[in-house]
C-alpha cells in the first residue's frame, strides 16, 4: 500500500499551508498525485525568447524576454508614480507596468538588457498590449544568490511553463514539483506489461521524471506520448466495463409489429424519411428487438428530424405492448414536443378517445406546473397503460409516478440531466427499459467515443429537403455602432416583409439586486465599474433591451419578452402568439435554444453573443431558417477584435456545419470542460491528452480496453489498472459510471 500512499500524500504536509491553499482552491491540487499529474503546458528553451507577437488577450500568460527600456512616469501634479518597462524579443514588444509603491523594487532590477521571466493577464491600454503589476524572475547572473540558484536551475535545460494563476505563478509550481519529484517513482503504472513493451513504452516513473524536467525535446516527446496513453486507456477501460455491464443486463425485447401504429403514421406522412432517418431508425428498431437495454446516443444537426426518429423510435415501443417516456430539460420544450408530436400523429394520438383511431394511443403530458385534475388524469392514464407515450420534465421521475410497463425512455438534450435523474426514470420500468439520447450539439467522433465511450453512436448529418440556408454576420457594437442600428433596420425589414425576428439576451434583468431600494448601491458601484471597464459590466438583459427596443429602434412593433422566471400559461401564452404570427419580435433567454419551431421566424440578433459557447450559438441560430425564407443571424459584441471571444464568433459566423462549429469549440476550449459537463464525476483525467488532437491515441486505446475487459471484466489479474480506477472514479464517481 506504500506506493499508493506517497501519491495520496496531502500537498500541505510538503510544501506548508500557504502554497498548499493556492495549489487547492485555484487548481484543484490536494496530493502529490495531483501535483505530479499538473504537467507543464509548454516549455522555454533558456536563451531563446517567446513570441510576443502572439501573446492572446485576456489569459495569463508567461514570458521570458529582454528589458528594451524602463522610465518612471509621474501623474497627478506628481502626487502619483508608474513604472513603464518595454520588454522585447525580436518578433514584437509588449510593455509592463507598475503603480505606487509597487515600482521601487522593479525600477532597480528591471534595467535594459536584463532577461527574465515575466508572468500575468494580458490586457489592452491606449492600444498597446500590456502586462500590469506582473510577477516576474530575473534569469541574468547577478550578485543575489537567489537570482544565481535560478541561472543554475535553467541553465542548458528546457523551462517548464505550468498552467499557473494570479495567486501562483509558474516558476513557484516549478519549485513545488521539485519538492514532490522523488515521488514519481512509486507511481502505479496502469497498463498490463504486454501493452507497455508491445508498444514500446516508457515506464511510467521514468516519464513523469521527464515530462517535470526534461533534458532534451526528445524526453518531453518520450513522456507525453506514454502519459497520453495511460489517459486514454484508462478511461477508455473505465467506459468499456461499463457498456459490459450493461450487456449483462436483462431487458424486454420490442420488435416492431406489422399494420401497428407505426405503420399506420408512416402511411400518412405527407412527406419522405432522409436516406439518413431511414438508417438511424433501423439501428434503433435492431437494438430494440435485443434482450438487453439499448443505450444509444442520437446526434443531429439541429432540425436533421431527430425528433422524427425518436418518436418511430416510441411507437414502435407502443407496438409491442410497452410504454415510452420523452424528457424534455424544460416545461416551455416540454410543451412544444407535445404539442407537435401530437400534430404528426393526429387522430393516432386520440387512443380511447371519441374519433380517435383504433389503432391509436394517448399521448399524455406530465410537467410540474399542471393543474391538479389533469395531473390526475396523466398519472392514471400511465399506471394503467392507456397512455402509450408521456412526454415530460423532471416531474416524470417523481417518486410516485407509476408506469404500467415502460419500455423505452428518450432524453433531449442529454447535457442538461443528471445522471441520477436518467437512473431515477430507469428504475421505473419491470426491467431497465431501452435509452436514447438526443442532442442536438454535433459531437466529434473523438469526443463521442471519449465522453459518450458507454453509448453506441447514430448521427443523423443530412437535413432534410426545404431548409433555407442562415447567413451570419459579427456586428462589433462597440468599434462601429452604425452597425447595430442598421441591425435594427434589418430586424424592421424582416418584419415588414411579414416574418418575425428573435433577440436573445444572457440575462433576464431586473434581479433582486438590482431593484432600487436595497440593491441601489450596488447598482451604482456596477454602472461605475461598466463606465472603467466595459469587461466587467454585467451581460445585456431581456427587460432592458425589450424596453429600450419598444422605445428606440423598434417603436411601433409588437415587441414581447420570454424568459425562465415568468409563469408557465405566461410563457405558453407568448410562445403561441409568436407562432401564431400575432408577435413581431420575441426578445428571450436561451430558453428558446433547443425545440422552438416557428419556421416564419427569419432573423435573430444575439446580444453580447461574445457570452455564450460556440454550440450554444449554433442551437440557437438553428432557429431560424426553418422555413422558405433564408434565415439571418446578426452576432453582437463588444469583445475586442484581437480576442479569443471575437475569433469564436467569427469562426461560427463563416460556417453552418455543427460537427466543424463542435472541433472548432473544443480546441479553443479545454477538454476538461467538456468532459466534466458530460461526464460529471469522472475527475477530468485528461491532463495531456486533447481529444481533438489524439484520435489515433484514443481510438487504438478503445480497442485495447475492450479487448482487456472482454478476457478478464474484474480485472482481477491487473491489480495495478484497478488500484489506477479506483483512484479515477471515487465511490460518488463509480456509481455515476454504473448508472450511465
Amino acid at each position: 500500500m506504500d506506493r499508493v500512499s506517497s501519491f495520496d500524500e496531502p500537498l500541505l504536509k510538503l510544501l506548508g499551508g500557504a502554497t498548499a491553499k493556492v495549489m487547492a482552491e485555484h487548481l484543484d491540487l490536494h496530493t502529490v498525485g495531483d501535483l505530479l499529474h499538473h504537467y507543464p503546458r509548454r516549455y522555454e528553451e533558456r536563451g531563446k525568447l517567446t513570441a510576443l507577437a502572439d501573446l492572446p488577450l485576456d489569459e495569463h500568460v508567461t514570458v521570458v524576454a529582454q528589458v528594451a527600456d524602463a522610465r518612471i512616469l509621474m501623474f497627478n501634479n506628481g502626487r502619483g508614480k508608474r513604472l513603464e518597462v518595454t520588454l522585447t524579443d525580436g518578433s514584437g514588444r509588449l510593455q509592463l507596468v507598475f503603480f505606487g509603491h509597487g515600482v521601487h523594487k522593479p525600477h532597480k532590477e528591471l534595467i535594459p538588457g536584463r532577461q527574465a521571466m515575466f508572468a500575468g493577464k494580458v490586457s489592452v491600454f491606449n492600444r498597446k498590449m500590456q502586462l500590469a503589476h506582473p510577477t516576474y524572475q530575473l534569469l541574468d547572473a547577478s550578485d543575489a544568490d537567489e537570482a544565481t540558484e535560478a541561472v543554475d536551475a535553467f541553465a542548458g535545460r528546457l523551462l517548464p511553463i505550468y498552467p499557473a494563476c494570479k495567486q501562483l505563478d509558474s516558476w513557484r509550481i516549478a519549485k513545488a514539483v521539485d519538492a514532490v519529484l522523488p515521488s514519481a517513482r512509486d507511481a502505479v503504472d496502469p497498463l498490463p506489461a504486454s501493452l507497455r513493451e508491445g508498444r514500446g513504452f516508457t515506464p511510467l516513473p521514468e516519464a513523469l521524471l521527464k515530462v517535470h524536467r526534461p533534458q532534451t525535446k526528445a524526453d518531453v516527446e518520450d513522456a507525453r506520448a506514454r502519459l497520453k496513453w495511460d489517459e486514454a486507456f484508462v478511461l477508455q477501460v473505465a467506459l468499456a466495463r461499463r457498456r459490459y455491464a450493461d450487456t449483462q443486463l436483462p431487458a424486454v425485447a420490442r420488435r416492431p409489429v406489422a399494420d401497428g401504429l407505426l405503420d399506420a403514421f408512416d402511411a400518412k406522412l405527407p412527406f419522405t424519411l432522409t436516406e439518413g432517418q431511414e438508417k438511424v431508425s433501423k439501428e434503433i428498431f435492431d437494438d430494440l428487438a435485443t434482450e438487453h437495454p439499448m443505450h444509444r446516443l442520437l446526434q443531429g444537426e439541429v432540425g436533421s428530424g431527430k425528433t422524427m426518429v425518436a418518436l418511430r423510435a416510441m411507437l414502435t415501443v407502443v407496438d409491442a405492448g410497452g410504454q415510452a417516456a420523452m424528457l424534455a430539460p424544460t416545461e416551455v420544450l416540454a410543451q412544444q414536443h407535445h404539442r407537435s408530436i401530437t400534430e404528426m400523429m393526429g387522430e393516432l394520438a386520440e387512443g380511447g378517445m371519441l374519433g380517435g383511431s383504433d389503432r391509436g394511443t394517448k399521448v399524455v403530458l406530465l410537467t410540474g406546473s399542471m393543474g391538479m385534475a389533469a395531473r390526475r388524469q396523466a398519472l392514471l392514464d400511465l399506471v394503467t397503460g392507456e397512455a402509450g407515450i408521456v412526454i415530460g420534465t423532471h416531474a416524470l421521475i417523481e417518486d410516485k409516478i407509476r408506469f404500467h410497463d415502460l419500455g423505452l425512455v428518450v432524453v433531449d438534450e442529454q447535457h442538461r440531466f443528471g445522471v441520477e435523474q436518467r437512473d431515477a426514470l430507469r428504475s421505473k420500468g419491470k426491467q431497465p427499459p431501452h435509452l436514447l439520447v438526443m442532442t442536438a450539439t454535433p459531437i466529434p467522433r473523438t469526443v463521442a467515443m471519449t465522453v459518450f465511450g458507454d453509448l453506441e453512436t447514430s448521427v443523423l448529418d443530412q437535413l432534410p429537403a426545404g431548409r433555407s440556408p442562415i447567413a451570419s454576420h459579427v456586428v462589433p457594437a462597440k468599434d462601429k455602432p452604425h452597425f447595430l442600428a442598421r441591425a435594427w433596420e434589418r430586424v424592421r425589414e424582416e418584419v415588414e416583409n411579414g416574418h418575425q425576428a428573435y433577440v436573445v439576451c444572457p440575462r433576464i434583468g431586473d434581479d433582486a439586486e438590482e431593484a432600487e431600494g436595497k440593491g441601489g448601491k450596488k447598482t451604482k458601484a456596477r454602472k461605475q465599474a461598466a463606465d472603467e471597464d466595459p469587461e466587467k459590466r454585467p451581460p445585456l438583459a431581456v427587460l432592458e433591451i425589450a424596453d429600450e427596443l419598444r422605445k428606440g429602434a423598434l417603436a411601433g412593433l409588437s415587441v414581447e419578452v420570454l424568459h425562465g422566471r415568468m409563469h408557465p400559461d405566461d410563457k405558453d401564452d407568448v410562445m403561441r402568439r409568436f407562432a401564431a404570427g400575432d408577435v413581431d419580435v420575441l426578445v428571450a433567454t436561451t430558453v428558446i435554444e433547443v425545440g422552438v419551431n416557428v419556421p416564419n421566424a427569419t432573423a435573430m440578433v444575439i446580444m453580447d453573443a461574445d457570452r455564450f459557447g460556440v454550440s450554444q450559438l449554433h442551437q440557437l441560430r438553428g432557429r431560424v431558417g426553418r422555413g422558405s425564407a433564408p434565415g439571418l443571424c446578426l452576432l453582437v459584441s463588444e469583445a475586442h477584435e484581437a480576442s479569443p471571444a471575437r475569433a469564436r464568433l467569427s469562426a461560427v459566423a463563416a460556417t453552418l456545419d455543427g460537427f466543424e462549429l463542435s472541433r472548432i469549440d473544443l480546441e479553443q476550449r479545454r477538454e476538461g470542460d467538456v468532459l466534466g459537463q458530460a461526464q460529471s464525476g469522472v475527475r477530468s483525467s485528461l491532463r495531456m491528452l486533447t481529444v481533438i488532437d489524439d484520435e489515433e491515441v484514443i481510438a487504438a486505446a478503445r480497442e485495447e480496453a475492450v479487448a482487456v475487459v472482454a478476457a478478464d471484466p474484474e480485472l482481477e489479474h491487473l491489480p495495478e489498472l484497478r488500484t489506477v480506477l479506483a483512484a479515477l472514479l471515487d465511490k460518488d464517481r463509480e456509481e455515476y459510471l454504473d448508472k450511465g
